[in-house]
């Protein structure tokens, strides 16, 4: 456990700035006065213990300004909470750069005064979210829906390749089914012998493939049907928009977090999205490219209502084929439409999010 302090003066009010280095048993603290120098460096387990005496440690120095602490939604999840309850201001930092880390090295320590320098400097600006409402719980019910669709891609791949490998009777059997009777057929499979013949080893790999997809896909539904009661419920002006389904409003309410605070206007929720249009020009062409920056999760739900609209909606058929006619590339007036979406998004997005802080 690190150790380390400066002799401060205690006859004038010190201005502190923390910054932590969060990991999953131990968050590493350094305090910096109002000038930059470096007041301490100490250690903390990861408990409501330790949060309790790393913010004691900090309040020792002098007045806690703001703190800044890496990975604000994994291992810090829980000192964002208690540093917010006990009205803290808390900085989501980044972790350096790669060149950065080469050139100067890393240790918990320097990790922690680079996030504390990075708060000082306004380097880092940006607010973590709060996680402790909606936004929260839709996106805990997200995680299981999406490693219950990756496993049972999984698993319906392996499916497949059992049956084209399998014995030649056995594979005959099994042909001429949609994946539905697939499925049902290899789960009523009855191997009866010994499991070193090859036919009775594939059928048992093939009943307990099936029945791990049956399983997997109820609770895919159940997941859906959750997930569209709450998003529905929860963001009745953001659903209400063309092309904006229970999937993409609920990705969008985790990208913007329970704090509608966090996203003080159309253009910084476009940067969260990464629709933001990035300069790109040069000499006499003046121009804007793709970002390729943000949250890309965000970013593909926003992709997914422009695709909705241009098939559906006669306003942006419209506003593609002019766009099309002043000779702008399908793809540039695309990422017109998503920063349009987002601006769109926004208002209802926020107003939604109001809503909830509200009453709750």
């Amino acid at each position: 456990m690190t150790d380390q302090h400066c002799t401060v003066d205690t006859s004038r009010e010190v201005v502190v700035t923390g910054g932590v280095d969060t990991h999953k048993d131990t968050h590493t603290t350094a305090a910096l006065d109002g000038l930059g120098r470096l007041l301490g460096t100490h250690t903390f387990p990861a408990t409501r213990a330790g949060y309790t005496a790393l913010l004691a440690w900090l309040h020792g120095f002098g007045t806690v300004t703001k703190v800044g602490v890496e990975g604000t939604r994994s291992y810090g999840a829980g000192l964002n909470s208690y540093l917010t309850d006990h009205g803290v201001c808390v900085v989501e930092v980044n972790q350096p750069d790669r060149h950065t880390r080469r050139r100067t090295g890393k240790t918990d320590t320097h990790d922690a005064v680079n996030a504390a320098h990075a708060v000082q400097s306004g380097r880092a600006t940006a607010t973590p979210k709060a996680g402790t409402g909606p936004a929260a719980a839709i996106a805990a019910l997200r995680t299981t829906l999406t490693g219950a669709v990756k496993s049972r891609t999984i698993a319906l791949n392996q499916l497949d390749n059992l049956i084209v490998t399998a014995p030649t009777a056995l594979r005959e059997s099994l042909t001429g089914y949609t994946r539905k009777q697939l499925i049902t057929t290899c789960a009523r499979l009855r191997p009866t012998g010994d499991l070193t013949n090859p036919t009775t080893a594939t059928k048992t790999a093939l009943r307990r493939l099936a029945r791990r997809i049956q399983h997997l896909t109820t609770e895919i539904n159940d997941t859906k049907t959750e997930l569209t009661t709450l998003t529905t419920q929860l963001l009745p002006r953001t659903t209400a928009l063309l092309g904006v389904g229970p999937d993409t409003a609920a990705q969008l309410l985790i990208t913007a977090g329970d704090n509608p605070q966090r996203i003080h206007s159309d253009a910084a929720l476009a940067h969260l999205c990464g629709t933001a249009p990035i300069p790109a020009s040069s000499g006499r062409t003046d121009r804007h490219r793709l970002n390729r920056g943000g949250d890309r999760h965000a970013n593909a739900a926003i992709y997914h209502i422009v695709i909705v609209r241009m098939r559906h909606c006669p306003t942006t058929r419209a506003y593609i084929q002019r766009r099309t006619a002043e000779g702008l590339p399908k793809r540039h007036t695309i990422r017109c439409l998503k920063r349009y979406v987002t601006r769109e998004i926004f208002h209802t997005l926020t107003a939604d999010i109001t809503d909830l802080t509200n009453t709750t």
